[in-house]
């Protein structure tokens, strides 16, 4: 079979590109990219294409399988350009897909397209998927869980499956991590254990986190097998600021989330920081994800807990790590790229 992924050198991306190459039953992948990437993986072809405005038909007639991937996580200062590229960009798969006869789609979705819920109960995939409507990221993730809604009832000889992960890491991406949330102003050498004193222990805040591996190992099994609907993925324990302090060796301090949430704003407002005070808002309120269905559809189990995972995306800030793709590429490759104009969009 041949698998077409949209997105195939971001964090995710890759990680799912190598899971299917490992995988007998693949025999040919399509990784679509905007701009170009070093040497693929085996039975991989990389192709220059653009979701929000090339011809996908063409790329995706005959697959047995499309994966959709693709995602704009800046410039959260122009709502109007992620909606382009994310929704409008999406909806152009999904439509491709359907006319070019490709019998499954798999598209990552995200615990952000959940409703807000509460309480520390795990929701199951029936839970709302609303969003927060104060951040871009949740409006688009959540907009798009509309969509395949009427899609699917448009189109009931495509089998969909929803992949909807907590936050996604691995030491490769932990440079466009940081670029993308952080910015440039967080030396990520600096944050390892015993060189940060304290953590903010801002009441209400966790989160679950999932291996880029792990989370590529659920979306291979998602294409190979015979399944539809929607797939929580996370791995445990849920990460608080107790736990961030326990892997940095440091203690925590209480801090309200509004005094939180204001620096924030105001880092924002000073362009210091390129994540936006509403997307600190969202994850106050994601729920936590309960994995049930696919460990038992899927037979999926993570092979890195929070921990482990979270230690390898320390060790890739601290290090500057990255890989051989455009947005995964370490600080260096980036400024060679703004200085030649490499890899810009018009």
């Amino acid at each position: 079979m041949r698998i077409v992924v949209t997105g195939a050198t971001g964090n995710i991306g890759t990680g799912v590109v190598a899971a299917l190459s490992a995988d007998p039953q693949v025999e040919a992948i399509t990784g679509l990219a905007r701009r170009t990437a070093g040497e693929p993986p085996a039975k991989t072809e990389y192709v220059g294409a653009d979701v929000e405005r090339d011809d996908l038909v063409p790329l995706f007639r005959g697959a047995a399988a499309v994966v959709h991937l693709a995602w704009l996580f800046q410039p959260t200062r122009r709502p109007e350009r992620t909606w382009r590229s994310n929704v409008l960009g999406s909806l152009r798969v999904f439509d491709a897909a359907a006319e070019a006869g490709v019998p499954k789609l798999v598209y990552s979705s995200s615990v952000g397209a959940y409703s807000p819920r509460e309480d520390d109960e795990p929701v199951t995939e029936d839970w709302p998927t609303h969003g927060w409507p104060g951040a871009a990221y949740t409006r688009e993730k959540s907009y798009l869980e509309r969509y395949l809604d009427a899609f699917e009832q448009r189109h009931p000889e495509l089998a969909v499956v929803r992949v909807r992960p907590g936050f996604v890491f691995q030491r490769a991406a932990a440079t466009e991590q940081r670029r993308l949330f952080a910015g440039p102003f967080i030396p990520g050498s600096l944050v390892r254990p015993g060189l940060v004193p304290v953590v903010p222990d801002v009441r209400g805040l966790r989160f679950q986190v999932v291996h880029t591996a792990d989370l590529a190992d659920a979306v291979r099994r998602a294409v190979t097998r015979p399944v539809r609907g929607a797939f929580n993925i996370a791995t445990g324990p849920v990460v608080d600021p107790r736990f961030v302090a326990d892997l940095l060796h440091a203690r925590t301090v209480p801090v309200p989330a509004g005094v939180v949430r204001a620096a924030v704003d105001a880092a924002w407002r000073l362009h210091a920081v390129p994540a936006s005070p509403g997307l600190f808002d969202a994850v106050l309120r994601l729920p936590l994800l309960d994995t049930t269905r696919a460990e038992s559809e899927l037979d999926w189990q993570p092979r890195h807990d929070a921990a482990e995972t979270l230690r390898e995306f320390l060790a890739g800030l601290r290090e500057g790590a990255g890989a051989d793709t455009a947005p995964l590429a370490p600080d260096r490759h980036r400024l060679h790229e703004v200085a030649t104009g490499v890899g810009r969009r018009p």
